[in-house]
């Protein structure tokens, strides 16, 4: 697939901004440290002209002493562009963390290499540095033992960009790692680490940001480029590197916006802060009168949401070049005249953007249908610059199956637990569902209505209304999954398979195919017991990313009563508690998991198959799952994050069964939050559109499939010209999309 906006690890994008950057920091302070003094002379006098930011900026400290980088096969070594990092940036990027652990892994530099003893320990050190701050970013980590310095204030607890090169290390990226990918299983861990050279060590890190958090430069000291992790030796290198650092930040900041120099700078780090003195009026920029001591992150300081773009051919960065959107479909971003015409002639045709322009086009228009929500909210997080991590921040939605939405990991008292292992139980104790839903603030889900739904609802408003939640409240970012089952069993299998009188049925067993992050939020399908008080349902979670020792759990949820008892086996029965006494038969919800691929699931035949922005053409597995649901014949609908994504699930399905998949509709229970898109400006949501399989007729039984997606615009003979050149393409291009 072309486009992977709604698949990809947002903290991937995250880290291949971070080392984009830093290559091309590397590169141009090796520039400007070997040339004349007038070179830094220009360069001075150039920032001297940018126009100031108001917002402080900060200059952060950060050592590390306990943790290494080892690179694995196929891993280049150094801070260049080795680390794995081709991989985060070439044509084929991994979608998911756990897909960098063969060749970047972290070891301890204290206690030695085991994988277990690393967990261990980076754990201790997350939870001792979290103490103060509530909330943190990625990589947290290794400021941990420096609590008491001025250099390791809450808000450097915090920085986000280690992850970055290698998710270079710095603990951040650690955490980051922990909580995303939530510890990839031993075995791929330690398969990264399959490397005769010593570890890597990340001595420091320099992190430039402005005081709301956005990230503006970024600096690595590696092994012996500062001496040793603290300040007593090698402290003459630092001041020039910061230095450099600053300017470069400055000139090219990475965050977002143009040029410019700070009003004021403060530096974490008392000998740097008087190092600088000399150095960084010399920009036009006041300096502190002291270093950073007891300033500390304001109420609703977060590391802002990056919103770099990138070229969709070269993938450079906006902050290395001026990117443009497509003259004709306004979808697709490139640097320059010739990304465009590159794209325009690949070959096959079928990839080439002379092919997809038109389709494109049309799937814009439909951003304003997509952003059509009630929420008090919607504007905010519908918007291309939407700062997801501020807005979960300042609600303080910032523990529970809230940090599943974000590079977020949870603060101090917030319960943890090894990705697969019964998820929530240990929540459950309380006898309340809702708990991994709760913030930091009053409850988000209030009682339980004592009467059923007297009708089927087809909107959040409905919905909302009458669960007595307020347009105000987050949680449709959640609800969006089990809301999204409950509009397939109500509303589109009685429309396209009414022979199956779904509606009547008193038990449901239903296919959740290639589960990931819905496992990780199991608890949210709580919610069908209250849509749904009559039937009971069971929901067997399938897919080979499920943690294998998730394999072959059961456990059921029963809503008769207040207490919760767990049996030591195979399965695990809670009862939990809704908030009021329930009228009539008892009715249980069944959660299964198979963690492995579909087609090679053993078992009873299910009443209905559910997928989530499933990507049939990013994974193998599917040629194989495909026509395993082609056999059962069952109803299977899937929900995909844009229109493109259900026109690749088309394709692929015709390759894989000779079938299609019907005509996609917008799902009315889809995510709020639009996703975030580096390369190109289409609108994502999680669940945004649904459609169902249309199987191949069998022979001989005459019958008609479904119809299939709608006929594509014909594809456009020549690239979109300059805006001054289009005046004659404007009728074709009209003409186009009416017929459409």
């Amino acid at each position: 697939m072309e486009f992977v906006s709604g698949y990809r690890d947002e903290f991937l994008d995250f880290a291949a901004l971070l080392f984009g950057w830093f290559r091309k920091f590397v590169a141009e302070r090796g520039a400007v440290g070997t040339s004349p003094e007038g070179r830094w002379r220009q360069l001075e006098a150039q920032i001297r002209r940018l126009p100031q930011d108001p917002a402080l900026w900060v200059l952060h400290v950060l050592p590390n002493r306990s943790v290494g980088i080892s690179l694995g096969q196929g891993a280049e070594p150094g801070p260049g562009p080795g680390l794995g990092a081709a991989r985060l940036l070439g044509d084929e990027p991994p979608l998911h963390l756990r897909d960098l652990s063969p060749y970047v892994s972290f070891v301890s530099l204290e206690e030695g290499e085991e994988g277990e003893e690393e967990e261990e320990e980076e754990e201790e050190e997350e939870n001792g540095e979290e103490e103060g701050a509530g909330t943190k970013k990625v990589e947290t980590e290794e400021n941990g033992e420096l609590a008491p310095s001025s250099r390791e204030s809450p808000q450097e607890a915090t920085p986000p960009g280690e992850p970055e090169e290698a998710k270079q290390e710095a603990g951040g990226g650690e955490d980051g790692q922990e909580d995303r990918a939530e510890d990839e299983p031993g075995p791929e861990r330690r398969k990264g680490r399959r490397s005769d050279a010593a570890p890597l060590h990340l001595s420091c890190l320099l992190l430039v940001t402005d005081e709301h958090g956005t990230i503006l430069g970024i600096d690595l000291l590696m092994e012996g480029a500062q001496g040793s992790t603290g300040r007593g030796s090698g402290a003459e290198n630092l001041a020039p590197r910061a230095y450099a650092l600053l300017c470069h930040s400055m000139v090219c900041p990475m965050g977002s916006g143009d040029p410019r120099k700070p009003r004021q700078l403060t530096v974490g780090d008392a000998q740097l802060h008087r190092e600088l003195e000399n150095l960084v009026p010399r920009l036009g920029v006041k300096l502190a009168k002291t270093p950073m001591r007891t300033w500390g992150p304001r109420p609703g300081f977060t590391f802002a949401s990056l919103r770099a773009r990138t070229c969709h051919v070269c993938h450079r960065h906006s902050f290395e070049v001026k990117l443009t959107p497509c003259p004709q479909c306004g979808a697709v971003l490139y640097c320059g005249e010739a990304c465009l015409r590159a794209d325009w002639k690949r070959c096959p045709d079928d990839v080439s953007h002379r092919f997809w322009c038109p389709r494109l086009a049309a799937f814009m228009e439909r951003a304003g249908e997509l952003a059509t929500l009630p929420f008090t909210y919607t504007a905010e997080v519908t918007s291309e610059t939407f700062n997801k991590e501020a807005f979960l921040a300042s609600r303080g939605l910032t523990r529970g199956y809230w940090t599943q939405l974000s590079m977020l990991i949870p603060g101090p008292g917030a319960p943890r637990h090894p990705r697969g292992s019964t998820p929530s139980l240990s929540l459950l104790l309380h006898g309340d569902p809702y708990q991994p839903f709760q913030g930091d603030g009053p409850a988000l889900m209030p009682p339980v209505p004592p009467d059923s739904p007297r009708g089927l609802f087809g909107s959040w408003q409905d919905y909302y209304t009458w669960r007595g939640l307020s347009l105000d409240s987050p949680m449709a970012v959640l609800l969006t999954y089990p809301l999204t089952v409950y509009y397939v069993i109500t509303h589109l299998v009685p429309q396209s398979f009414p022979e199956l009188n779904i509606q009547n049925k008193q038990s449901l067993k239903i296919h959740v195919v290639e589960a990931g992050k819905e496992f990780d939020l199991v608890m949210v399908f709580w919610e069908l017991l209250v849509l749904l008080p009559h039937m009971a349902l069971e929901l067997q979670f399938v897919g080979d990313g499920l943690p294998p020792e998730s394999d072959q759990q059961h456990f059921t949820l029963q809503r008769d009563g207040p207490e919760v008892s767990v049996r030591p086996c195979s399965g695990v029965s809670a009862r939990l508690s809704s908030g009021t006494k329930e009228k009539g038969v008892r009715r249980d919800l069944q959660i299964k998991v198979s963690a492995r691929p579909y087609h090679l699931l053993q078992g009873p035949k299910p009443d209905l198959v559910i997928g989530f922005n499933s990507g049939f053409g990013l994974k193998d597995t599917w040629l194989s799952s495909l026509p395993r649901l082609q056999s059962l014949r069952v109803p299977a609908f899937f929900t995909e994050s844009s229109e493109y994504g259900c026109v690749m699930d088309d394709q692929t399905m015709a390759v894989a069964t000779g079938g299609g998949t019907s005509p996609p509709q917008p799902n009315p229970f889809r995510s709020p939050f639009r996703l975030r898109a580096a390369d190109n400006c289409m609108p994502w949501y999680c669940n945004a559109f649904i459609f169902h399989l249309v199987y191949k007729p069998s022979q001989g039984s005459g019958a008609r499939p479904a119809p299939g997606p709608v006929t594509p615009a014909p594809t456009p003979t020549a690239p979109p010209a300059p805006a001054r050149r289009r005046r004659g393409e404007k009728k074709p291009g009209r003409g186009s999309r009416r017929r459409r």
